[in-house]
């Protein structure tokens, strides 16, 4: 007759299979396994170890002998190999390959049923592939790759000033957030509570529009702003007045602004050369995400703007001047870090695979 192996535990292991006994979350084999290691622990034969906890013998003896052996860690399950994939690694390049390469005809994307027809796999296996290869045929990035002749002499410029401002100035990120909308809706919305997400109608009725010019100073994150209904260059003629009056006398004034043709009216030019402490720096054209003030535009948008309900275009107007209240009792600059070089190396790649696809 075989002798069961005789168990003598570790007071640091013992400590650690009675909490794990005592677990009312651990998985249950775990549980079970180290009641099995402290009754053998406590001399207890397997017959009555198996009685005691409802298993068989045979359970109790192989875990017995794996605590012998190996200690605490034999407790654990030794992996196992798995199933042999049903395609090898030639089936699994042909998926991404031809995700990446063709698409489907009448069709402008692939799904992974109309792929794992195409190559005739399981379509979860087609989801499994494309997910270890970071291949999203449903999704789709937008981008617009500056054609401006002096790119490079304009973003330098523009860099220069977010990471090396000049003395005794300051820098202003200057643009308009146009046809602001009014929007109130049908009907109300219901509020949020557990398990469910508050609602709005999809429709809603128009009350008019606003403009709001914003001016983000690049040193402290104070926007300085001012509501219009229209953005003709006499509102923007005035709203650079406005910054003229804010900044004090001693300083200049460094302003980065788009390529709009109210930003270049002869009459704006002309009050800038009256001023020659306003300086204009342009960003190239389709280089919008160089204008830091857009930032801003984005934040509002998120946290005002896009899911209030205003009757009128007053209380859409109060609603912009208490955010932007708000934000400057205690503004949080955006912070620059990319240089112009490593700016331009990222996008050197994607022009040459640009002007390689467009010939």
């Amino acid at each position: 007759m075989r002798t069961a192996p005789k168990i003598v535990l570790p007071e640091s292991d013992r400590l650690l299979l009675a909490e794990t006994a005592r677990s009312a979350t651990a998985p249950a084999r775990d549980v079970l396994r180290a009641r099995i290691s402290l009754k053998a622990a406590d001399g207890v034969g397997s017959r009555d170890i198996a009685a005691s906890l409802g298993v068989s013998a045979n359970t109790v003896g192989k875990w017995r002998r794996r605590l012998a052996e190996h200690g605490v860690a034999g407790l654990c399950d030794s992996p196992r190999p798995g199933r042999k994939p049903v395609h090898g690694k030639a089936k699994q390049e042909e998926i991404v390959a031809k995700a990446i390469a063709e698409k489907p005809d009448n069709r402008t994307h692939w799904s992974t049923r109309a792929m794992a027809e195409a190559v005739g796999v399981s379509k979860s296996m087609v989801s499994e592939v494309w997910r270890a290869n970071g291949v999203k045929p449903h999704l789709e990035s937008s981008f617009k790759l500056s054609n401006d002749k002096h790119f490079t002499e304009k973003l330098r410029d523009v860099v220069g000033l977010y990471l090396n401002p000049p003395e005794h100035s300051l820098v202003f990120c200057v643009d308009e957030k146009t046809q602001i909308q009014a929007l109130d809706r049908t009907q109300p919305g219901l509020p949020m509570k557990r398990g469910r997400n508050g609602t709005r109608t999809h429709d809603y009725v128009r009350h008019g529009t606003c403009c709001l010019f914003a001016a983000l100073n690049v040193l402290n994150g104070e926007v300085l702003a001012k509501c219009e209904s229209r953005h003709r260059h006499q509102e923007y003629l005035g709203f650079l007045r406005q910054i003229d009056a804010v900044v004090p006398a001693g300083l200049d004034i460094h302003i980065v602004a788009d390529n709009y043709c109210t930003h270049k009216h002869h009459k704006v030019a002309a009050w800038l050369e009256k001023h020659p402490r306003v300086a204009v720096h342009y960003i190239p054209t389709s280089s919008s995400w160089l204008n830091m003030v857009e930032r801003f535009f984005g934040k509002i948008t998120q946290e005002r703007i896009r899911r209030g309900v205003f009757r009128t275009v007053l209380q859409l107007t109060e609603a912009i001047d208490d955010y932007i209240e708000a934000h400057n009792r205690d503004p949080k600059p955006f912070v620059w870090v990319r240089t112009a070089d490593e700016i331009l190396a990222k996008l050197e790649p994607i022009a040459r695979l640009l002007d390689k696809t467009m010939k």
